[in-house]
């Protein structure tokens, strides 16, 4: 399994390009910006884009939807509580004064318990709400994208529309510290960590 990071735009989003080995086929896990970056890395890494995938609709997470979709014809997929965001980028950055193109219209919603396959690649979508209504994290043998719910040593931010705080905990609580404790985590904004590290250590949380 090929992951390759790039934190891409003003406001350091990780995105995520997550390769079959064999096949060569990808995904790629919410393109914020820099859409040319993120296409001179699927050249140089020789993968096909199969599917654009938002673990939710904030204007860091998916500013790079369009130009991506428009290079690669991948299908485009996000929870449907979130899908809404996705037509005022625009204004949502312009807020923060900085700029996003709008996106294109999801080609399909990404539903709790929902698989992603590409080449020998499954990710299981877990409903991780919170953050936004419509916040998911994506989970394969041992790896999970979690977006802006689950950070290193903390969470995300429940301030904006459709946060709420008491919703992520439990989100988090619920859905991915069952998770193996070996799970490695890869957040939407910062370093790696891990299911036992947050268990741990992750001041928000508590110990289990």
């Amino acid at each position: 399994m090929i992951i390759k990071k790039l934190e891409v735009g003003p406001i350091m989003a990780n995105c995520y390009i997550l390769g079959c080995d064999r096949t060569r086929k990808a995904v790629v896990i919410d393109p914020g910006d820099e859409a040319d970056r993120i296409l001179m890395a699927l050249s140089e890494l020789k993968l096909s884009v199969e599917y654009i995938l938002n673990t939710h609709g904030h204007f860091d997470h998916v500013g790079a939807n369009a130009r991506l979709k428009e290079a690669t014809g991948a299908k485009l997929m996000i929870h449907q509580d979130d899908a809404p965001m996705l037509k005022d980028l625009t204004s949502a950055a312009a807020t923060f004064g900085l700029r996003a193109e709008n996106s294109p219209a999801p080609d399909g919603y990404l539903a709790d318990g929902d698989e992603v396959t590409f080449g020998d690649i499954t990710l299981t979508v877990i409903h991780t709400p919170g953050h936004s209504r419509g916040g998911i994290s994506l989970y394969t043998k041992g790896v999970l994208f979690s977006g802006d719910t689950l950070f290193a040593g903390s969470i995300g931010r429940t301030d904006l529309p459709g946060g709420n705080y008491d919703t992520l905990i439990h989100s988090i609580k619920t859905r991915l510290l069952c998770l193996d404790k070996k799970t490695i985590v890869y957040p939407g904004h910062g370093p790696e960590t891990s299911i036992l590290q947050e268990e741990r250590m992750n001041p928000f949380l508590g110990r289990q």
